[in-house]
């Protein structure tokens, strides 16, 4: 998952601005996060070489358009500044606008789930009581750190640039380290064994399944390790020159891709996919440590636990950010959007930690639960995704914004490709995480007709009440193969 929140909650006021080169080095920053050093394993759970390949050949084009998406749209609509949910909103209406916000708040307070159990995981190398970092020691330890750090910013700190400087570190020396030690012994014939993976195993295994289903089965953790794409534009005032932005988007985007694909790949040339597979939290330390002995294991842990740990902060000040900017705005009720005395928004603080709180104790009941959660956290956030690209692509199909026809082809190519690939997205997550996730959605129609009666407004349109109606279906159906056991977490 990337980490963008350093930036937006730290940045100074300084009048100087950014070249092409800071601006760069920014974007990459905010790109890489926690989900690379497990990136061995979750490309290679579910397939083979050759469907890594293709599926980032896919991630790249479709994230590509996805940040020109949102380069072009803080240009044509820059009223539109509250976020992606902002333009899902603008173009089809109230309840997809909060629904596209709902999710974006879901996929943030379940990544930072996702990552208090990645931290425990990555602790249990020194400490193996803590296990795989759900289960009880672990959820009690990430509870303690939720609530230290819930009244740390009740007291009103914000700002902790230092941390970005520390984190940053923290996090490329051990992925450069890696990638140089595991080129040096990656081994072309383990590379190329079985490419294209077994469709149908052997002695009643069940094999990776065909291209298709093995592409699919990278999706979700190609979308986990680049969210937060859309806060590359958050950098445009600070630039020296406005056209650096989208060249350093650019850029940064093509450096970061390029360390996923080489950390997913080359590690598949120096132990086999099976065992890849069977790797825990962090994985890129299970490939390590066969090849220098236990520092190496013990410098990635390090550098996952910092890196992570020292994100955690700033991501809680975001999950609390989005629900008190929607309670401003009117997406959400005004009960979120209140402050204390120190300037933090505490009831939208309280109600995101709470869930942290409910969904930590849930995750002792998942067998992955890192896996599982950050899968419903890229769920989540496909609302404003999916309708960010489409927003692009009606203003570009009406000519809106459009003088002269400038640019438009482009951007309608842009935009057509982004909604494709959003839609790519759904299909690929799967039926069962798709339904997991409606159970989430469905109590957000209660605070969506709080918010509109608050306002004197009519709660629904027809389309409105019918896209409801499909959202609890779904949420009692998922619910009912739930308890049966017909579904269930990873």
């Amino acid at each position: 998952m990337a980490i963008v929140h350093d930036q937006v909650f730290a940045t100074d006021e300084r009048s100087e601005k950014l070249s092409l080169l800071p601006l760069t080095a920014l974007v990459v920053g905010s790109m890489i996060g926690g989900g690379v050093f497990n990136l061995p394993s979750d490309m290679s759970r579910g397939a083979s070489p050759g469907a890594i390949i293709i599926g980032w050949i896919i991630t790249g084009i479709g994230m590509l358009m996805l940040a020109f998406v949102y380069q072009s749209l803080a240009v044509r609509k820059p009223d539109l500044n509250a976020g992606p949910y902002a333009y899902a909103k603008a173009g089809f209406g109230a309840f997809v606008g909060f629904n596209s916000a709902w999710g974006y708040w879901l996929s943030a307070f379940l990544g930072n789930v996702a990552y208090a159990v990645a931290i425990f995981s990555a602790l249990s190398f020194f400490v193996p009581a803590f296990g795989d970092g759900n289960n009880l020691i672990s959820i009690a330890g990430a509870s303690i750190c939720l609530w230290l750090v819930h009244f740390l910013v009740l007291r009103g700190v914000k700002e902790a640039a230092f941390i970005n400087i520390i984190t940053t570190v923290a996090k490329l020396v051990p992925l450069l380290l890696f990638v140089v030690i595991a080129i040096i012994a990656f081994n072309w014939d383990k590379f190329t064994f079985n490419f294209w993976g077994n469709p149908t195993g052997a002695e009643g295994d069940t094999g990776l399944g065909s291209i298709v289903h093995q592409v699919k089965s990278t999706m979700l953790v190609t979308l986990w390790v680049f969210i937060g794409i859309e806060g590359a534009s958050v950098y445009s005032a600070r630039a020296a020159k406005r056209s650096d932005v989208g060249r350093a988007t650019v850029i940064g985007f093509i450096g970061a891709l390029g360390v996923y694909i080489l950390v997913s790949l080359i590690s598949t040339g120096v132990i086999s996919q099976p065992e890849l597979a069977g790797l825990k939290v962090p994985s890129m330390a299970g490939v390590l440590e066969p090849l220098v002995g236990r520092w190496g294991a013990a410098m990635i842990n390090i550098g996952l636990m910092i890196s992570v740990g020292g994100a955690f902060l700033s991501w809680t000040l975001l999950c609390a950010e989005i629900p008190f900017t929607c309670g401003r705005d009117g997406t959400f009720p005004k009960w979120f959007g209140v402050e204390n005395a120190n300037g933090s928004p505490v009831n939208s603080l309280w109600a995101t930690n709470t869930l942290i709180q409910l969904f930590l104790i849930l995750s002792f009941f998942s067998k992955s639960a890192y896996q599982f959660f950050y899968f419903i956290a890229s769920v989540a956030i496909l609302p404003p995704y999916v309708f960010s690209g489409a927003y692009a692509l009606k203003l570009a199909l009406s000519g809106e914004t459009y003088t002269n026809g400038s640019g438009r082809k482009r951007d309608l190519t842009v935009g057509l490709v982004a909604t494709l690939y959003g839609l790519w997205l759904v299909y690929a997550a799967g039926l069962t995480y798709l339904l997991m996730c409606t159970i989430l959605f469905a109590p957000g129609i209660l605070v969506f007709a709080m918010a509109r009666r608050e306002h004197g407004e009519r709660v629904f349109t027809g389309v409105e009440l019918l896209i409801a109606g499909i959202i609890v279906l779904l949420a009692v159906l998922a619910a009912y193969l739930l308890i049966v056991g017909k579904i269930s977490p990873l």
